[in-house]
């Protein structure tokens, strides 16, 4: 049997472009109760709902994510605004807090509970444990190697599990960290994440006092100080955007306390989790956009596929992952690494260095397509049309504005234009394209001069 495979959707058209794409179900976060507060268009129940229905209507599931660790107002308040949610009918809610479960339990005992990552179940007992108290999946935690997940596996037989196979990672178990609060007041536990271990600081040389405290070795002072252990070499981190404060950072035995992990990428393990009888394959990214949802989506569908038939690993299907921007890959702890090998220290935004989302399809005439621009493309590019049913690769030889007149570029967001057939060797294929892939069909360049500096 088939894992399931479960995408994001931060946004309504970022969950139907997964499902156009393959997605077999959707993860979208409550209003109040998620860790995702941004970029969260579910925060309206009204949308919410259109969505869950949406997505029965196409014999998909919608799983709403309620993991926050909830203070003591938050609990008062929960079963009160979980009703309307209940009575939208998700297939499952997904939690981590074993208190709000206990409370959806007795409240409504046949709800599907599946185990938040964010519960942190690294072995076998705590699957056991959960599975006693009613849940029907557990998301395993992301500090698993394959062997742990195939032995868990093995001891639970007749539980779901869920791994996640592409997406960000976080230097906490799981996202349970605490950086954001301590950085700025914002805590990634109540869904405030602002990824301070992503930021681009800078140094400052610091000394530390008899009293312990570090300070600038060249002041202006600190807004504030920091009482820290004594170390061999201290600095003081300053944040672009943030200027005048300056951040205690120092390396010991542990380790260094800034770090900004490399994206987690485990397509090519598809078929070993498929294998040992995993029953979903997540991918992590509610605050990316649509085209992120139906690209994962694209290409995890057709892994899943191709193990299932016994198809041999396309190692194509890595390379149409560098089409979205990253921070680097790596296989997380699937694999055995050298512990830098999952960090990169070079730089925290995301790039893309292969190809780069340029255009929405949002209409087709009779001789061409009409094309939403998202990022600049010009002639003799070579751009790559993604649709739900294949993707066709073309140079671009002829573009039109949209008073129809002959041009060179497509100047970026907020321009429309025409990619006309015949001219582009198009009619054979684009312009044949059914109505539902013209309605998710997507634009892609090559990237002739990387972004940024490739990382390995």
């Amino acid at each position: 049997m088939k894992p399931e495979l479960l995408s994001p959707a931060g946004t309504h058209k970022a969950m139907q472009y997964a499902y156009a794409f393959g997605a077999d179900a959707v993860y979208a976060g409550q209003p109040r109760y998620s860790l995702r507060v941004r970029e969260n268009e579910f925060n309206k129940l009204e949308v919410m709902a259109e969505a869950v229905e949406e997505a029965h209507s196409l014999g998909k599931k919608f799983y709403i994510a309620s993991n926050i660790a909830p203070h003591n107002l938050k609990v008062r308040s929960y079963l009160k605004n979980m009703e309307p949610v209940i009575d939208m009918k998700p297939d499952a809610l997904i939690m981590s807090d074993p208190g709000l479960i206990m409370m959806v339990r007795e409240r409504w005992p046949d709800v599907p509970i599946h185990l938040s990552v964010q519960a942190n179940a690294v072995n076998y007992a705590t699957v056991k444990f959960w599975q006693n108290f009613g849940l029907s999946r557990i998301i395993l935690s992301r500090e698993l190697s394959i062997k742990e997940v195939a032995e868990i596996q093995e001891e639970c037989p007749d539980m779901e599990l869920e791994v996640f196979v592409h997406g960000a990672l976080c230097i906490a178990y799981s996202g349970r960290c605490l950086l954001s609060g301590y950085m700025n007041h914002r805590d990634s536990n109540q869904g405030n994440c602002t990824n301070a271990c992503r930021w681009d600081y800078k140094v400052n040389d610091a000394v530390q006092t008899l009293e312990g405290d570090i300070v600038l070795k060249n002041p202006p002072p600190p807004k504030s100080q920091q009482q820290l252990p004594i170390v061999d070499q201290l600095f003081l981190l300053e944040e672009p955007q943030r200027p005048g404060e300056y951040m205690p950072a120092y390396e010991d035995e542990h380790g260094t306390y800034i770090m900004n992990s490399k994206d987690l990428r485990a397509v090519q393990h598809v078929k070993t989790f498929s294998d040992m009888g995993i029953s979903s394959l997540k991918i992590e990214g509610r605050t990316k956009s649509f085209f992120y949802a139906a690209r994962t989506a694209q290409v995890y569908r057709k892994a899943i596929d191709d193990a299932a038939a016994g198809i041999e690993f396309n190692d194509n299907l890595l390379e149409m992952l560098d089409s979205l921007s990253n921070r680097g890959y790596t296989e997380g702890f699937f694999q055995r690494h050298a512990s830098e090998s999952m960090q990169n220290y070079e730089q925290g935004r995301s790039v893309a260095n292969k190809q780069q989302f340029v255009g929405d399809i949002i209409d087709r005439d009779a001789d061409g397509l009409i094309v939403d621009v998202k990022n600049k493309f010009e002639l003799n590019d070579e751009l790559e049309l993604m649709t739900p049913t294949g993707n066709i690769v073309f140079q671009l030889k002829s573009l039109l504005n949209k008073k129809f007149e002959s041009v060179d570029v497509a100047p970026g967001s907020g321009h429309v234009v025409k990619i006309p057939f015949t001219e582009n060797q198009l009619e054979e294929s684009a312009g044949q394209l059914s109505e539902h892939d013209q309605q998710f069909a997507l634009l892609m360049k090559s990237v002739k001069t990387p972004a940024a500096t490739t990382l390995v």
